[in-house]
């Protein structure tokens, strides 16, 4: 149905806008799908994922890999982050046109000097805050969106300092309106985002080869947990998993956290690739292979 993208700068009240926005939903009559995604939703710490440009730029690609998975048309998706890059607020325009959704910006309009204090109250009550660096780092690179910009439109503006905000907010009664009319021929003030061809395509071979390397990842990782428990800790050699693919030989014992961490390197890794060579494996046994020898070489 829609993707919802939130923005503003740390403690301006986003995560609070969230949910006033799905609970304003849940009491339409219609009772639309609303899921929320954050970094919370992820277990992620706002300053470890803040701390650094790589690290922001890996929270950034999970937000969105999460997104790209979720929309459909049966769904209101509500982006719970900074989302404070006009590129990347693209990037997520870009993901609702692909899926053929509506889309808008939720814009948190507080002063600097009030998120400020917000954070430091967050702090002083032990509740999840930023580190000074980080936050004066983050409110500098904001980039306020501008609803002459088709990716920061419709933008619905809320002033939670000012005004508080409720899900009886004007804003939040204007943008339900928004996301849940109906639209017909005649209808004009509300845009749905209609995709090409060639994203329809590409769409559509990129999440099969996703689904392939995660089922196919996810059963070498399962196997060989189960090896080794069998093992009793020891080493595996010569774990087989079916004619025309490589064994697995591990000399030592390797945790689960640790495959799940190599498990989401190599998908990454593969999808980085495949922006500049061939595409992601679509068939599992590919995978697997793939897989296989990335671990044996890791391990």
């Amino acid at each position: 149905m829609a993707l919802v993208v939130i923005c503003g700068q740390p403690c301006s009240g986003k995560s609070k806008a969230a949910l006033c926005l799905a609970e304003a939903l849940k009491d339409i009559e219609s009772k639309p799908t609303v899921r929320i995604i954050d970094e919370t939703s992820f277990h992620l710490d706002r300053n470890q994922s803040y701390a650094e440009m790589t690290s922001e730029k890996n929270l950034r690609g999970v937000l969105r890999s999460e997104v790209d998975r979720s929309l459909s048309k049966d769904n209101i998706i509500i982006v719970d982050s900074l989302n404070s890059i006009k590129g990347y607020r693209y990037e997520l325009w870009c993901l609702a046109r692909a899926a053929g959704t509506r889309h808008c910006v939720l814009f948190c309009d507080v002063e600097e000097t009030h998120c400020r204090d917000w954070n430091k109250e967050r702090r002083e009550k032990d509740e999840p805050a930023y580190d000074d660096r980080i936050f004066e780092d983050l409110v500098r690179r904001f980039e306020r969106p501008d609803s002459r910009n088709r990716w920061d439109s419709p933008l619905f503006e809320l002033w939670p300092f000012k005004d508080g905000m409720e899900k009886s907010s004007p804003a939040i009664l204007d943008l339900v309106s928004y996301l849940t009319k109906k639209v017909d021929s005649k209808t004009k003030d509300i845009k749905i985002l209609q995709p090409t061809i060639a994203t329809q395509s590409a769409r559509f071979s990129e999440a099969n080869s996703l689904y392939e390397m995660d089922k196919a990842t996810q059963e070498v990782t399962s196997a060989i947990v189960e090896a080794q428990s069998l093992a009793m800790g020891g080493p595996v050699t010569g774990l087989s998993f079916g004619p025309n693919l490589p064994t697995i030989n591990i000399s030592r014992s390797v945790g689960l956290p640790e495959l799940r961490r190599l498990r989401k390197t190599f998908i990454k890794l593969t999808g980085q690739s495949s922006l500049s060579g061939p595409p992601p494996p679509s068939d599992a046994d590919s995978a697997k292979r793939m897989f296989i020898d990335y671990l044996n070489r890791e391990i």
